[in-house]
């Protein structure tokens, strides 16, 4: 057993000392959420709880928490989600968020487990430092993970690597995805504007019926994933909001749809996106109306460093935990943005039986208490990959 190995298993037994207290700290930040770009008191707990300082305020609402180690060399982050979701909670546990604010993809149980991870290394001692990276907005733009490299805060501690662990409902429990490579999608979110001439709904000849356009956009969107983007490595069109008209019987002289493209391959994305304009003007114009198109781009592919996934992948077994090497994920995350400037490591914490269970953003999302020690278990495997490489 070597050195990192006995570091490894005694940090384990201290993270389970520290359980009781991380799952009330989950209890806490769920039941009282708080938005992008609003997560100053969020932070303050996570800060109060970590009990080491009050760290250096990063991305205006976010802290980054300084653990040094015992001996000198390159820090390693491990970073949390700060932010919640505007979803409307319904699991009806008595901790329920009772605000038109949800954790609902886990960053609760994130925060909790950066904590008893934290603390735990306090107790047992950890040869590198430890940045705790406590990041606001994540799920909404400007990215908080971008903020936070643009600082230069993680050159200025030194940061070498850093690591992150996302639960994930289509993973069994007990299963931990460590892939290296690409394993989140870009994203890039877009708004449509169609013009044409409204009226009454009876007398469509004599309209340019926008929603008409609208529609078959909707429609032909489905080309850039099945036409234009290699089906190998794939692509998803989404559209989440369409908004036009206010009766039944009026024609209106606008519609408008908002949605998202994402892609795993970076040398995809400016095809997709020429595409994606060819699309949205050419229907338009077939239509006699005219369209407006905004692109707003939001997060780059993640790539997983591939040292960084083989060495913790052999510490995630050591943990007992199964490893899948294959789940990749259309989600974005703006973790990406730390894999541009260093080496990133993000892990996928599997929840339980994946058969009808409710997705990430789901009113209805809740993963057990047990799952902060799981995530835990994965931010130690990786803060230990780091120093070993």
């Amino acid at each position: 057993m070597t050195e990192l190995d006995e570091l490894q298993d005694r940090w384990e037994a201290a993270v389970e000392a520290e359980l009781p207290s991380a799952i009330e700290l989950r209890h806490r930040v769920h039941a009282d959420p708080r938005a992008s770009g609003d997560e100053e008191d969020t932070a303050r707990v996570v800060v109060e709880a970590l009990g080491i300082d009050e760290g250096v305020r990063v991305a205006k609402t976010g802290r980054a928490v300084l653990l040094a180690g015992t001996s000198p060399g390159p820090a390693v982050a491990l970073r949390t989600e700060l932010d919640a979701l505007p979803v409307t909670e319904r699991t009806g546990i008595p901790w329920a968020s009772e605000t038109p604010l949800m954790h609902a993809c886990g960053h609760d149980v994130h925060m909790a487990a950066l904590v008893a991870t934290c603390r735990a290394a306090s107790v047992v001692g950890v040869p590198r430092p430890l940045l705790a990276l406590l990041q606001p907005r994540e799920e909404t733009s400007p990215s908080g993970a971008l903020d936070i490299v643009d600082s230069g805060v993680l050159t200025e501690y030194g940061v070498e690597s850093v690591i992150g662990a996302h639960v994930q409902p289509r993973l069994a429990a007990g299963v931990v995805s460590a892939v290296p490579g690409p394993v989140n999608a870009s994203a890039d979110e877009f708004d449509v504007v169609v013009r044409g001439q409204g009226g009454h709904a009876g007398y469509p000849h004599l309209l340019r019926d926008p929603i008409l356009a609208l529609s078959q956009i909707v429609v032909s969107l489905q080309q850039l994933a099945s036409r234009r983007v290699d089906p190998v490595f794939g692509a998803v069109c989404s559209v989440g909001r369409i908004e036009a008209g206010t009766t039944a019987n009026v024609v209106p002289n606008e519609a408008r749809l908002s949605g998202s493209l994402r892609l795993m391959r970076a040398e995809d994305r400016d095809l997709a996106l020429e595409g994606l304009a060819e699309v949205v003007h050419g229907t338009a114009q077939a239509h006699g109306c005219r369209a407006e198109l905004e692109i707003s781009p939001c997060e780059p592919v993640l790539h997983n460093d591939a040292g960084l996934t083989q060495r913790a992948h052999r510490r995630l077994v050591r943990t007992g935990a199964v490893v899948d090497t294959d789940f990749r994920s259309f989600g974005a995350d703006d973790f990406a943005h730390y894999c541009g400037m260093t080496r990133g490591l993000m892990m996928f914490i599997g929840l339980g039986d994946t058969a009808g269970a409710p997705s990430l953003h789901d009113e209805v999302f809740l993963p057990p208490d047990a799952a902060i020690g799981h995530v835990a278990s994965a931010l130690i495997a990786g803060y230990l990959a780091a120093v070993e490489g």
